[in-house]
């Protein structure tokens, strides 16, 4: 059998481990590629992610589908084609919201260690994941988030202005003239409300998992969009209680962490899940404000605790003053499903593996990644059906 046997056949192969996507499904996701070619060349891609051994490089993705000729095609593809990833991205969102019925969108970050500097936006900067500065890239991903399963559908680039500033830099990563400078907790915001702002998917809480520095600027674009929000606290930022039945009423701002140890007394368990390994949860909330003259509404501090656990070993604020504790509580466990899904699914469908140094191949690689990441956190996402398969909660907007 000759070679260019073998590879039609390995091309008709691996074509195979994506037909389960539907025809329905795939000519959504792909109809903002106008060229059969660049449609035919993201399944291709797609079934590299799903597919190949090791790690999803162009090189390993190409020997699944051609070879050398593959690898060419897709490279062109990914880095220098001219296709919009937002619509598709868009197209994925919708789709998924119809099937899943997320409860939440969970912002997390992303860090991709780099060993070297030509990768886009790569710099020394802090991981949350491994609490340290590490050289690398820095991404934020919104993910459409149940107790079952978590699916990233957008993702935004953090550029630090080591990349911005330098005019060869930005014009050999091809970074368009309109990205500006933004600080993690801005870039994080706004992957948030790109989901929930400006596509035609459901409104939901959006869950921060992200440690902001600037509580007040991560706060006020949810409080104007109306978008109900829990992000995470770190222990030391300042608020004010605002509840004059609470201890530290009229003390000005205090740490979070000692707010919390003031009221523990008042925690209680939390119901988990039938079947759940969850150790017992207690909790906690108490109304604040956010120090400075334009403080806003009143927001809910939120501690969790594990049994027996004498510190929170969790802190949240959310916009809702007046939402149940317990339904707030659970919206924020499903960080942890998305956590759990970025390490048990992402890492297996390349979502840190992409090798090259483009902004617009970045974002390629990343919105194919998703997808890939999609049909395989849910495998019936390719259905016809529009019936969701999971509640969508009592919390959305």
């Amino acid at each position: 059998m000759n070679a260019k046997v073998v590879s039609s056949h390995r091309i008709r192969e691996v074509t195979q481990d994506v037909t389960h996507l539907g025809d329905e499904f795939g000519t959504a996701l792909f109809a903002s590629l106008r060229r059969s070619d660049q449609r035919l060349r993201a399944r291709h891609y797609l079934s590299g992610l799903l597919a190949a051994k090791g790690r999803k490089s162009i090189r390993n993705i190409a020997t699944l589908v051609g070879g050398a000729a593959a690898e060419q095609s897709l490279h062109h593809f990914i880095s220098s084609s001219t296709w919009d990833w937002s619509p598709i991205r868009e197209a994925l969102a919708d789709h998924v919201t119809r099937v899943l019925a997320p409860r939440a969108w969970v912002v997390r970050p992303l860090f991709i260690a780099k060993a070297g500097e030509h990768s886009v936006g790569v710099e020394r900067q802090f991981a949350q994941e491994y609490g340290q500065m590490l050289n690398g890239q820095l991404a934020f991903g919104a993910w459409a988030a149940t107790e079952g399963a978590g699916v990233p559908v957008q993702w935004r680039l953090h550029l630090p202005d080591s990349w911005l500033d330098d005019a060869r830099r930005r014009r050999r990563a091809e970074i368009p003239d309109n990205v500006r400078w933004e600080t993690p907790d801005e870039c994080a915001t706004v992957t948030a409300l790109t989901a929930t702002g400006r596509w035609e998917v459901p409104r939901r809480p959006v869950v921060l998992d992200t440690h902001p520095t600037d509580l007040a600027g991560v706060m006020r674009p949810f409080v104007a969009a109306r978008v109900p929000v829990l992000t995470r606290v770190n222990g030391g930022a300042r608020l004010i209680v605002a509840d004059p039945a609470m201890p530290g009423y009229r003390a000005g701002a205090l740490p979070a962490r000692q707010i919390m140890e003031s009221i523990q007394g008042l925690r209680r368990p939390l119901e988990t899940p039938q079947g759940s390994v969850r150790p017992t949860t207690l909790s906690t909330a108490v109304r604040v404000r956010l120090p400075g003259p334009a403080s806003g509404p009143e927001l809910l501090l939120i501690g969790e605790w594990h049994e027996r656990a004498k510190a929170p070993t969790a802190l949240w604020l959310a916009s809702r003053a007046s939402a149940q504790v317990g339904d707030l509580v659970r919206l924020t466990w499903l960080a942890r499903r998305v956590a759990q899904d970025e390490k048990r699914i992402g890492e297996q469908v390349g979502i840190r593996d992409f090798e090259g140094r483009s902004f617009r191949g970045w974002h390629r690689h990343m919105t194919l990644a998703s997808i890939a990441h999609a049909v395989t956190a849910v495998p019936h996402l390719a259905s016809e059906s529009d019936e969701p398969c999971f509640s969508a909660g009592r919390l959305s907007a």
